[in-house]
Order: structure tokens, then C-alpha cells, then sequence
């Protein structure tokens, strides 16, 4: 009787001693996770800013704009002013009734919406392409900025069938072929981490559309 009584306690002692080793590892994993957490984050900061005073002024922002934010908004812009200074230019060369104005801005509508949703895409793109070298981005933000002007072209132009598409993404094609390029170098200079002041987003954004609008009206 002893013995069983023994065997049960010792039994009984194991089963605590594996309960506390269980709740022992549970916690040094939980606290493992924190750490790894903790190491992930500062990495990602260190290659987000690249100096304390980087950061410092990063958290110092008041209006900040993630890079999502900055290329859809950019996007906005770039899709509802040219495509308007183009219909300004046709209008003035050419007598127009008056439901093309209105198809002219149900195209206007359609650019500057494609603009922002695919702005969020081109960010992504962007986000690679400022790691390279300068030289590398120049190269390669040419050719992202024709691709993002060409889709958004040709969604407005799509309603006035296949000669509009095909006409709206030539147009919007050489606009995004010029303005990402300018709008990115800038971007990256004036960035801390992945953000820009909305102080500064504003004036080079349309300071970039509206020299483009110059060229389309022939100022």
C-alpha cells in the first residue's frame, strides 16, 4: 500500500515537474518572439533611415506621406491635369458641341481614378527602384513611368472605343515617361525613411504637372 502510495506521489511530482518545464518554454518562446520581433524592426529602421538625424526628423513630420500615399496622390494629379490641358488645347483649335465636353470629362474622371489605385502598384516599384544607384534609377523609371501613363491613358480613352485607348495610352505614356522620372528624383531627395512632408509633396507634384500642362498648351 506503501508503495503504491509512493509510486502515486512520484508520479504526481513528474507530472508538476513537466507542467513547469511546459509553462517554462512557453515563455521563453513568447519572450524569443519579442526579441526577434524587436531585432526585425531594428533592421528594417536601419535600412529605412540611414542616419539618426534621418529618422529624427522622420518622427518630426507633422503631414506625412507614406510612399502609397505620395504615388497615388501623384497619380490623382498627373491623371486629372494633363488629360485637361490636352481637351483645353483641342477645344481652342477646334469647334466642339457641346456633348463632347462631356465626354471629354467622363475621360478626365476615369484617367485621374486609375491614376490613384494604380499609384499604390507604381509605389511598390518605386520602393525597389531608389535602392539602386542614381544612375540605375534614371535608367529604369522612364520606362515604369511610360507603363503607368499608357495604362491609365488608355482606361479613359477606352470609352471612346479602340482608336481612344489606343491614343489615350500614347498620350499618357509620354506624360508618365517624363513626369515619374523628375517627380522619383525628387522624391528621394527630399524622403526621410519612406516619407515626404505634405508641404513638400505638394508644390513639386504640381510644380511637376503643371510644367507638363505648359508644354501641352504651348506656353
Amino acid at each position: 500500500m506503501e508503495f503504491r502510495e509512493t509510486q502515486t506521489a512520484s508520479r504526481h511530482q513528474n507530472l508538476n515537474q513537466f507542467a513547469g518545464f511546459d509553462r517554462d518554454s512557453e515563455l521563453v518562446i513568447q519572450r524569443l518572439n519579442t526579441l526577434l520581433a524587436i531585432n526585425a524592426e531594428t533592421a528594417r529602421q536601419k535600412v529605412m533611415y540611414r542616419t539618426d538625424r534621418e529618422k529624427l526628423e522622420a518622427e518630426l513630420m507633422r503631414n506625412p506621406l507614406d510612399l502609397e500615399k505620395t504615388f497615388s496622390y501623384f497619380g490623382l494629379i498627373l491623371g486629372a491635369f494633363p488629360p485637361a490641358a490636352m481637351f483645353i488645347r483641342f477645344a481652342i483649335d477646334a469647334r466642339l458641341d457641346g456633348w463632347v465636353f462631356g465626354v471629354m470629362l467622363i475621360i478626365n474622371l476615369i484617367s485621374a481614378i486609375v491614376g490613384f489605385f494604380s499609384g499604390k502598384v507604381i509605389a511598390k516599384a518605386v520602393r525597389s527602384i531608389e535602392k539602386m544607384g542614381w544612375v540605375s534609377m534614371i535608367l529604369v523609371l522612364p520606362f515604369l513611368g511610360l507603363l503607368w501613363g499608357a495604362v491609365s491613358g488608355a482606361a479613359g480613352g477606352i470609352i471612346v472605343f479602340v482608336f481612344g485607348a489606343l491614343f489615350g495610352a500614347l498620350l499618357g505614356g509620354i506624360v508618365g515617361s517624363a513626369a515619374l522620372p523628375v517627380f522619383t528624383i525628387i522624391h528621394r531627395l527630399l524622403k526621410r525613411g519612406e516619407s515626404i512632408e505634405m508641404k513638400h509633396f505638394l508644390p513639386v507634384a504640381f510644380g511637376v504637372t503643371f510644367v507638363i500642362c505648359g508644354f501641352i498648351l504651348g506656353l
